[in-house]
């Protein structure tokens, strides 16, 4: 096995121009990051890997291996993580919070027009033109780290056993999990020498009990202070309570944001919220740019503005915003000199080897479900064949396709 190198040092000390490039690439994929986070992940291997050279196929995969392993949604810690290799501690505040920025803002006025008019715009045009991009995104990105991820026989397999669990509905992190320990234990007898027979029995029992944890009743339930009362009807929450509350989900949550709707269901419905403006701030988290836990922001918005009016409208998105993707920022900055060792150790890189390529199997679960709501009929099908033979043959920038597809589908939608 090739343990290859992962190097989680600043790849140069960081300077004006390096911080300058880090805020204007990760604003821009902000802007144009429709998708999900499979979706956005593509977005960076293309921006990063492939056109920017910041990283390898390699340690691009390593990352995502690292950053399925924590709490927190992956396509804003690898932001996190990228903007810390190209500058540092900045570049690590930078990456994370000029990716998160743009859908803030945008969910945030969108919340202010939700607050005020009871109602959603009409953006069923635009995302009929996206999705179809972003399928074509998400194979492309798929085609480049799979033959860098599936170096073995063995591997193929686990990734085909990971694929189908995933699209079973296993949760992410017991996918990821499993598919180490099996590559663990599925690994060449040579690599078995070289590794001491306790480590990989302290592994796979780390990897039980973690399994059992976060399988066992109510294990990573978050209990908000402010919804705990069944019998007081109010529908009231502070700054300080809103930010508390989502400060505890990012430290706890893995999984989409369909995970992330769960937890709000059983914790504000109905004292907080009502069912139909639970629906509609997911709705908005999914269909805007950035990341989908922004759904924190609209939520955050709506508590705060009933509390305080404008102004609490907007310290409660902001509070929002900051508890639930707090964590990922403290996650990526104590971990990363944990992940910059694992591949000098034989067992870790031989289990994050197995991580790995479970990683790129939910990349593509995610692609096959949003392609039953994306490839609708011949129109779509035709903008995902075009969008991918554009990035395929011509390189395009994937931010341009995004933008396209969006003009196309406000276009068709008129008509």
């Amino acid at each position: 096995m090739s343990t290859g190198n992962f190097d989680t040092s600043p790849s140069q000390p960081p300077s004006g121009q390096s911080l300058a490039e880090v805020a204007l690439v990760f604003l821009r994929l902000g802007v144009t990051a429709f998708g999900g986070p499979a979706a956005h992940i593509a977005m960076m291997e293309q921006e990063f890997v492939r056109r920017r050279k910041w990283l390898a196929h390699q340690q691009f995969l390593d990352m995502l291996g690292s950053v399925n392993l924590i709490p927190g949604p992956n396509s804003t810690e690898m932001a996190i993580y990228i903007g810390y290799l190209r500058a540092g501690w900045p570049g690590l505040l930078l990456g994370g919070v000029c990716f998160i920025l743009p859908a803030m803002f945008l969910v945030a006025g969108l919340a202010w027009g939700y607050a005020v008019c009871g109602d959603l715009p009409e953006i069923t045009g635009v995302l009929r033109g996206v999705k179809p991009v972003v399928i074509a995104i998400i194979v492309h990105a798929l085609v480049g780290l799979g033959p860098k991820a599936v170096k073995t026989p063995w591997l193929g397999l686990i990734a085909a056993a990971a694929l189908a669990a995933s699209l079973a509905g296993l949760d992410p992190l017991s996918v990821v999990l499993l598919c180490g320990a099996i590559h663990g234990m599925a690994s060449s007898r040579q690599d078995l020498q070289a590794i001491s027979r306790w480590s990989l029995v302290l592994l796979l029992l780390a990897v039980c009990g973690i399994l059992m944890l976060i399988h066992a009743p109510h294990c990573f339930t978050a209990t908000p202070s402010f919804g705990n009362d069944s019998s007081a009807a109010t529908d009231r929450a502070g700054t300080g309570e809103i930010f508390l509350y989502f400060l505890e989900i990012g430290s706890v949550l893995y999984g989409s944001g369909y995970v992330l709707l769960a937890f709000l269901q059983g914790d504000l419905v109905p004292h907080l919220l009502g069912t139909k403006e639970l629906l509609d701030a997911t709705s908005v988290g999914q269909v805007t740019p950035g990341p989908l836990f922004t759904t924190a922001t609209f939520i955050g918005f709506l508590l705060g503005y009933r509390s305080g009016g404008l102004v609490g409208g907007w310290m409660g998105a902001l509070a929002g915003t900051i508890g639930i993707f707090l964590p990922s920022f403290v996650f990526i900055a104590l971990g990363g000199a944990f992940f910059s060792r694992l591949r000098k150790s034989r067992l870790a890189g031989i289990f994050l080897d197995g991580v790995n390529v479970a990683a790129l199997a939910l990349i593509a679960a995610a692609a096959w479900n949003l392609g039953h709501e994306a490839l609708v009929d011949k129109l779509t099908f035709v903008i995902a064949i075009v969008s991918g033979l554009l990035l395929f043959r011509c390189r395009l920038n994937s931010a341009w396709l995004v933008l396209a597809g969006a003009v196309v589908g406000l276009v068709l939608s008129r008509y």
